[in-house]
């Protein structure tokens, strides 16, 4: 499959998510940036910016199974995975699968639930197979998990671990909609209370599972030139080199920033990845694997402005 075949699919997929939810362009970008390199995505933001509507209708624009999954703080790692139950009429265990087998898997307020929770989508992530009792059980080569977390409520929650977050190969920070996309919100949302499905707002199915696996793996043969790869390697390391971050990105975090920017490469159009897809990429790439130090903390700076820093002041090729 050409480039031109997968931005075509991009923009069909964009199509029907703009039906249901207005804005988010950079969010949307990133999903299918996730999606086509075969990734998964944390999303950040406060209550009522469409983190689920958004997720349930990129999922009903792909012909893949959607499950979603609400963390809570009385949920057990056989609610996540399933679990094998004993059959009195077959005098056999036979397998209850848990929501997990799926192909996109909203994970809902992750960090509602306790670490050993959290830790059942380690292996589902990581390797796309879960382990029950002992035995390997295979899910979809496409698995995706799109994770929500409040970042305004800390009672009751549980900060994902580092080894956790490093599943994510993004973590995007939502942010309120313009006045004018919250006039359109309002117009168009402001007819009953409660949210209405994807399918109320005629989302349906635009890609199958055959294009989109012929996508992702036309994606991998996108070129990164020597330049640009060391381009992406040095932003990397000058996250370990600079006095404000106290743990910087590991080489697995410049492994994915390659894998994501053949993917937006792709999306636009283009066989080849550019420097702005890496300047695009990096801080959503970087910004959960990183740690600041606590004298950046104290001095009042951020993650976000640090990591900026680092990208305008490593050199671009030209």
């Amino acid at each position: 499959m050409g480039t031109d075949a997968i931005q075509a699919l991009a923009a069909k997929i964009r199509g029907e998510v703009a039906k249901a939810v207005i804005g988010q362009t950079d969010t949307i970008d990133l999903m299918l940036t996730a999606l086509f390199s075969a990734g998964h995505i944390l999303l950040e933001g406060p209550p009522g910016t469409a983190k689920t509507l958004l997720t349930q209708c990129f999922a009903s624009a792909i012909d893949l199974d959607f499950g979603r999954i609400q963390f809570t703080p009385d949920l057990m790692p056989g609610d996540v995975i399933g679990t094998n139950l004993f059959n009195f009429q077959t005098n056999e265990f036979s397998l209850t699968k848990g929501p997990i087998f799926t192909d996109i898997l909203l994970a809902d307020e992750i960090n509602r639930t306790p670490p050993k929770t959290q830790a059942a989508l380690l292996e589902a992530m990581q390797e796309r197979k879960v382990t029950i009792d002992g035995k390997p059980h295979a899910l979809n080569d496409r698995f995706m998990v799109i994770a929500t977390q409040n970042p305004i409520e800390q009672q009751g929650t549980y900060p994902l671990p580092e080894a956790q977050l490093d599943r994510f190969l993004f973590k995007h920070v939502l942010d309120y909609p313009s006045r004018e996309e919250e006039l359109s919100i309002v117009s168009g949302h402001g007819n009953r209370t409660g949210m209405r499905t994807a399918k109320a707002f005629g989302v349906s199915s635009v890609v199958t599972a055959g294009e989109l696996n012929a996508a992702v793996e036309s994606v991998s043969a996108v070129q990164v030139k020597e330049d640009i790869v060391a381009y992406i390697v040095d932003i990397v390391r000058a996250t370990r080199e600079t006095a404000a971050l106290e743990t910087g990105a590991s080489p697995r975090a410049a492994a994915a920033i390659a894998a994501a920017a053949r993917a937006r490469a792709a999306l636009d159009g283009r066989d080849f990845v550019i420097p702005d897809d890496v300047k695009f990429l990096a801080p959503p790439a970087l910004r959960h694997r990183v740690i600041l130090s606590p004298a950046a903390e104290i001095e009042g700076r951020n993650t976000d402005e640090t990591l900026t820093a680092i990208i305008e002041q490593t050199p671009a090729p030209r």
